[in-house]
């Protein structure tokens, strides 16, 4: 078991930053990949960012160059750095993690079985 804790949302204004971060617990030693997610209203959920156990990420063509993510192994904390923040931003983030080995890591949401409660990010124009 993986137990996911999410922090850093908040509201900004367009152009601005926050740093997202997702404290991990329990088997995590068991985990290869990671991941954000995030939920707008009235859209389907969508992969941000993922990074496997080794560092390399994957990021969603929406969010390059603007976001990063990294993951500290040691202390089991993942985290996003979320700059140049637009409207289309706003959405319900969500951490995750997958414990399959797949030799990569990809953002599809029925591969990851353990998510977080999600932290809410505001993003106002």
């Amino acid at each position: 078991q993986v137990r996911l804790v999410e922090s850093g949302g908040g509201s900004v204004r367009s152009g601005g930053s926050l740093r997202l971060s997702c404290a991990a617990s329990g088997s995590t030693y068991s985990t290869y990949c990671m991941a954000w997610f995030r939920n707008a209203p009235g859209k389907e959920r969508e992969g941000v960012a993922a990074v496997d156990n080794l560092g390399t990420p994957t990021y969603a063509d929406s969010v390059k160059g603007r976001f990063t993510i990294s993951h500290d192994v040691r202390k089991s904390t993942l985290v996003l750095q979320m700059n140049d923040l637009k409207p289309e931003d706003t959405a319900m983030y969500y951490c995750a993690a997958d414990t399959t080995y797949r030799g990569g890591c990809r953002l599809r949401g029925s591969e990851y079985t353990y998510s977080g409660s999600g932290t809410q990010v505001t993003v106002s124009s």
